[in-house]
């Protein structure tokens, strides 16, 4: 059962996405959701005058020799034209399925309808008591996100020895607020993040994972240093002596799909108030890891689907690292993990909410 803590703060995030009294709320979930979630969605929708509608679907089988987690590849739709045409019809939907629309196939067709999407992050409630809200970060995610569009290359190093060049020209470049906007718009919570999908063919160099650096599809710190070889946007060498490298080539071999070695989307997290180190507070099936995604200063890289390079596999991994440094064209976005003033609140006052 809910509690009203967690309410108030889903109340506030759906008002945020100007949810009104009288809009049609399609609930999305699947049998293997968290129902505590989809309970405090509901709940907190039905507190704002919303006419809400559970869409709830099977979780299918999985068909993969091993686990998928933190994909934002929902495939619990599986096409059902019934289940697109009430997403469709909605003004607002919610979607609490395991692993979210974000790079799901059916997206299209229910932003098509005219519907707007707010993904929440498949946590346990309590971690939504803490994404208080920053109204500068939509400011400043859009100026992060414009620097990234108007770019031709971002480079990424490290004292631990990442030296990354990533093309920009032809990536599809988006931020995250965490906040709808309009029809046809999708966000999901919490936000503040600023990524490029990049073209085929404009991924190279060296990638290092250094201890405290977060492997989110085991929801796990690195513990032993991992060098990643990129070529032609692919993991071509994984080395390291530490079961994180064993791990991380295990589970891409798994899949025996060269696109599951490919580059998804790389960029940078710019929310004050979420945290690297909070992995360690909760058992690993109250976490999804969006947190660790969006937190101020790390660089994210992501292998697997990318459909604007014509890659798609259901192998991923999100991987935020801390320390490293990113420059656009030669402009600093992040200096050994900080980001820079232009990116950084505006507003220092301490009772903020953030």
């Amino acid at each position: 059962m809910t509690e009203w803590r967690w309410v108030q703060p889903f109340r506030d995030h759906l008002d945020r996405c100007d949810l009104r009294e009288g809009e049609v709320v399609a609930l999305l979930s699947e049998s293997a959701s968290r129902a505590l979630l989809v309970e405090t969605a509901r709940l907190a929708a039905q507190s704002l005058g919303a006419q809400v509608v559970d869409v709830v679907v099977p979780t299918p089988a999985n068909p993969h020799p091993v686990a998928i987690r933190s994909t934002g590849a929902s495939q619990a739709l599986q096409g059902n034209r019934a289940a697109l045409a009430a997403l469709a019809a909605a003004d607002l939907v919610v979607d609490c399925t395991l692993e979210g629309l974000l790079h799901a196939p059916e997206l299209p067709q229910v932003l098509g309808g005219g519907a707007r999407v707010l993904m929440i992050s498949n946590e346990h409630p309590e971690h939504f008591e803490r994404y208080r809200w920053d109204p500068d970060l939509p400011r400043r995610v859009e100026l992060g996100r414009t620097w990234m569009a108007g770019a031709g290359e971002l480079r990424v190093t490290s004292a631990a020895g990442t030296d990354l060049t990533i093309g920009l020209a032809g990536a599809f470049v988006a931020g995250s607020t965490g906040i709808t906007d309009g029809p046809g718009s999708i966000a999901h919570w919490p936000g503040g993040l600023v990524a490029a999908f990049p073209a085929a063919g404009s991924v190279a160099g060296r990638l290092v994972l250094a201890p405290g650096d977060l492997n989110l599809t085991f929801k796990r710190y690195v513990e032993a240093p991992v060098v990643l070889e990129i070529a032609d946007d692919h993991i071509v060498a994984i080395e390291g002596h530490g079961v994180d490298a064993l791990l991380f080539a295990s589970y891409l071999e798994a899949f025996d799909d060269d696109a599951a070695r490919a580059t998804s989307h790389v960029g940078w997290g710019m929310n004050p108030g979420a945290r690297w180190d909070y992995l360690e507070l909760y058992d690993k099936a109250d976490v999804n890891g969006t947190e660790a995604r969006a937190y101020a200063g790390n660089f994210l890289y992501s292998t697997g689907a990318n459909e604007h390079a014509g890659r798609f596999t259901a192998g991923h991994f999100d991987l935020p690292l801390r320390a490293c440094t990113l420059h656009l064209d030669g402009r600093p976005v992040v200096v050994d993990g900080v980001l820079v003033p232009e990116l950084l609140v505006a507003l220092p006052d301490p009772t903020l909410e953030i």
